[in-house]
Parts: C-alpha cells; structure tokens; sequence
C-alpha cells in the first residue's frame, strides 16, 4: 500500500496545513483533476460537438461507471450537483400533505433539514425527527429508537447513510427493509457513503438515494447523483423545466431526460466521476479505507483518555474515515477552531450536538500519524489555556 506521505504527492493540498477536514468539501487527486480539465478543454475546442452530439452519450458512459461502483443500472441514475440537490428534487416530487408524516432523526444534515421543513410549512405535511442520543449504545437501539417514531400516518423514511454533525453509520439496510414491509418511502442522504463506505444499492433496497462523488469518492467539486428505484421513477418531477419536459423519452426514462439536459453547463465534473473509481481502485481503497480507520481509532481512543471523556460510538464499526470526539470545557467554539487554524496550521471543523462539543477528524488516504499526532499536541496545549476553556 502507498504511504500516506506518497499519497499525499498525488494531492494538491497546500503542505504548511495539516488538513484533517477532507468530510467537507473532500479534495481531488492530481490524475482527476488532470482528466477533469481534459474534459474542459475538449469542450472548448469544438463546444457544438461537444455538448450538441456528444455529451448525452459520454454521461450514459459516466453513469454507467458509477452504477457498477453502486450495483445499479447506470440508467437508474442521474447526475446532480450534490447530495441536497438530490434530497430536493425528491421532496418535491413526493406528492405529501395534510395528516402526512415524514419521519428522520436529529442528525440530519441542516441544508437537508430545511428542505423538508420549507415543503412542510407549504404543503402541510408533518417533519418528525427522533432523537438518537449520545452515546450510541448499539445497532438495535438505533433502528428501536428510530421505530418509535413510525405512526400510521408515516410516508416517508428520511436518514442519512452517514450523518453529517456526529458522523454516525446509521443501519439503513435494516430500516430501508423495515419501511418497505410497513409501506414506507425511503430517502437516503449518502453524502459522505461514497468512496468511504462500500455501497451496494441493490443489496441496501433503497427507494431514493442520493450522494456525493465530490467528497469521499474523489471527483472534481459539484458531482453528485440520485437513484431511483425504477419502479418509482414516474413519481419525479422536474425541478427545473427544460427541454425534457415533453418530449419523447430518448434516453429510456422521463427521469433522465428531465435531469440529463437542463442547458449549457460544464459536465466536466460528472464525467471526472469514473477516473476518481479509477483512481482508487489503482490504489486497493479498500486496504487505504482500513489504515485510514485503523488511524482514526486509536487518535479517538488517545484524545477521549486525555480529555476524561466517553466515546459516543460503542465500536468502531459505527464510523468510518470520520467521526467526532468531543471537547469538554471548550467556551468559544469557533475561536478554539480558529486557534488551531491559525496557531497550529490545523484545519479541521467543530461541530455542536446536544449542547456538546466535537470535533469532527476526517482521516484520508494522505493523512499521517504526525498529522493525527500534532493534532493531540494543539489540544492539549489548547486545553491548558483558560481563555478557551472553562
């Protein structure tokens, strides 16, 4: 396997910051990003070829990529600009209101969270979310505590695969077959599942999942998708109108005809999605995934000795490349984050649950111990300074 320093050669990351925030924005390895801008520059050297003749066919290619990497039928996909783009287009298209219920949890991504919140307000339907509180205790008290929340008015099951504020894996497999036993919708939000977790959606029986190839998976910024299971693809709408409103379906589905072609734009970034699998399967993500959590296991376990504090996850197979650890005592947030920026060259997010602070440790395949390292070092000097901490 290569060593996280060789790998981290392969990124364009400036090398005076330690970057332990990839769950963010992610960040694409130099070969993507090199094919990313072929495919720019193939647009502009002949822009009517490109996007009149050709671009239909190379997105069919693209998809079709990224649905053997999801166990899917590329046709059963469509690209979108990211993970809450594609929770909107499914909220709208569900046809709820009065006396409806979507049920979710409060570790659910805010951008997302407003999105049903919005549609709620204007529909009339109900947003319920269930609280999972830390810590997390095992698998089937999740999926319990979540059923309490399941009335005969729920139509919809709405979770994220990996949750956003406390980088939680939550049993969607489980939950996704609960739901559909009890007639129940399911929307998954897998923004940060792709690339970090292996998928197969066929296997998981999801009715909508969305997710991002941008972060974990390593494509170029601004590429996402949405699955539909193709017996439910007539219940999305548009929601943008374009030219694939009333035409003949020409691409197998009015599903992707009203999201193949919405205008000029630049499709770089959904056809980079393929060399980003490439990328990755050159490199055994597999075996990278594993050190990456190996690494994050034992930064957690060394800075929840130092702080006194308990572990929200009761093993490590309840997160990934991400997770949180909190920060007792910590008065100011985001000044104790910027202290870390701006002292100790560390980027990395604080996030609050539950009147708590964390923070939130993204380990990628580029990231060293002395990362991890230096980042135990801050907090403890971070610690003893009682302008920061109570």
């Amino acid at each position: 396997m290569v060593s996280p320093e060789a790998m981290r050669e392969y990124f364009q990351l400036d090398p005076e910051i330690i970057f332990l925030n990839h769950g963010s924005f992610g960040a694409t390895p130099k070969p993507v990003f090199d094919i990313y801008q072929e495919w720019q520059r193939r647009l502009e050297r002949q822009p009517v070829k490109f996007l009149g003749r050709e671009i239909s066919g190379l997105l069919k290619e693209a998809r079709a990529s990224l649905g053997e990497y999801l166990n899917v039928s590329g046709n059963d996909l469509t690209f979108v600009s990211n993970a809450t783009f594609g929770v909107n287009i499914v909220a709208r298209s569900l046809k709820l209101g009065q006396g409806d219920e979507v049920l979710s949890t409060n570790h659910e991504y805010g951008a997302c969270e407003n999105v049903w919140n919005y549609l709620s307000q204007r529909q009339g339907f109900s947003y319920k979310k269930q609280a999972i509180p830390l810590p997390i205790k095992s698998r089937q008290e999740i999926i319990e505590q979540i059923w309490q929340g399941v009335t005969e008015n729920t139509k919809v099951l709405y979770l994220s695969h990996i949750t956003s504020p406390t980088a939680l894996i939550f049993p969607v497999e489980e939950l996704c077959a609960k739901a559909k036993a009890a007639g129940i919708l399911t929307v998954i939000d897998g923004a940060h599942a792709p690339g970090q977790l292996a998928l197969d959606l066929t296997k998981m029986d999801v009715d909508f999942y969305t997710g991002n190839c941008h972060k974990w998976l390593c494509s170029a910024k601004g590429a996402g998708f949405l699955y539909v299971r193709p017996e439910l693809q007539d219940l999305i709408e548009p929601v943008i109108i374009g030219w694939g409103l009333n035409r003949e379906p020409s691409l197998g589905s009015k599903f992707l005809d009203y999201y193949d072609w919405l205008g000029t734009n630049d499709f770089a970034n959904y056809l980079s999605v393929p060399a980003a699998i490439d990328f990755q399967n050159k490199f055994n993500w597999p075996e990278v995934r594993q050190s990456c959590h190996e690494k994050l296991t034992d930064v957690l376990k060394t800075i929840n000795t130092q702080t006194g504090c308990v572990s929200v996850y009761p093993g490590t197979s309840f997160y990934s490349q991400l997770a949180i650890v909190e920060l007792p005592r910590v008065k100011d947030p985001s000044e104790f984050k910027n202290k870390l920026y701006d002292d100790y060259k560390i980027e990395i997010p604080l996030t609050q649950h539950s009147s708590k602070t964390f923070a939130r440790i993204s380990v990628q395949a580029y990231t060293t111990k002395q990362d991890l390292e230096a980042l135990v070092v801050a907090l403890n000097e971070l610690f003893d300074n009682k302008a920061l901490t109570d």
